[in-house]
């Protein structure tokens, strides 16, 4: 089976790659390093000729709201078109957790506005939103620290691992289509005070957590349960 990954040689991207290829089959990455580009429509219509399902892992290079929405909105459409004419009969597309939740947040609008694009389209589709990856949780943290405090919301995170989401991924891939919403988390419910108390256990920084009720995710006001699966 011939699996074009878009965003194929990113964190995500690679690890989709090296699993398709693990399970015997013709695994593409296709990104702007490959000559591939769903923005411009670049080398797309070659790098889908022949292929049978196409997973889109690619993301926004700003996180802004315009950019993020003119990112995942173009890119898609072009991406459909493409695929729709070389035949392709499965796509599949990464989002995130309670996206539709956070309507204050730009970046989930945008992918928001993705996931309808695809749903929306004449191509069997399956769409896997994730809980934010684990290997970020160091990030999230700082991006929650002020001085010597970091303070994070009173809400809790689902944290999965990079290469859970991946292996998730290829196997919808190679299945049927969902024509629907798949949610898949971490193992473990915590809140954002026990995940930033690890990564700072983790990283031997000492600095106080402060669990603020006015604190939000990259700006986004969250409720107790906005970035977990049911």
């Amino acid at each position: 089976m011939k699996i074009v990954v878009i965003g194929g040689t990113g964190v995500l991207g690679s690890k989709v790659v090296d699993k398709l290829r693990d399970h015997g089959d013709e695994a593409v990455p296709a990104s702007p390093r490959t000559g591939i580009n769903t923005l411009t429509g670049e080398g797309l219509a070659d790098a889908l000729t022949g292929a049978d399902v196409v997973v889109d892992v690619s993301n926004s290079p700003s996180f802004d709201d315009d950019p993020a929405m003119e990112f995942f909105t173009k890119s898609t459409a072009n991406l459909e078109a493409a695929a729709k004419a070389a035949g392709v009969r499965h796509y599949v597309a990464v989002s995130i957790v309670g996206a539709d939740q956070l309507p204050e947040s730009g970046y989930l609008r945008a992918k928001v506005a993705q996931e309808k694009l695809i749903q929306e389209s004449d191509i069997p589709y399956s769409i896997v939103r994730a809980t934010q990856f684990a290997e970020f949780t160091g990030a999230i943290t700082a991006s929650m620290t002020v001085g010597d405090e970091v303070r994070v919301p009173d809400a809790l995170i689902q944290p999965i691992a990079v290469d859970n989401v991946a292996a998730e991924v290829a196997r919808v891939a190679e299945g049927e289509p969902l024509d629907d919403i798949e949610n898949i988390g971490g193992p473990e419910k915590i809140s954002f005070e026990q995940m930033a108390r690890a990564v700072l256990a983790r990283e031997g920084e000492a600095k106080t957590v402060v669990v603020d009720p006015h604190a939000g995710y990259f700006g986004t006001p969250l409720s107790l349960n906005s970035l977990v699966t049911a």
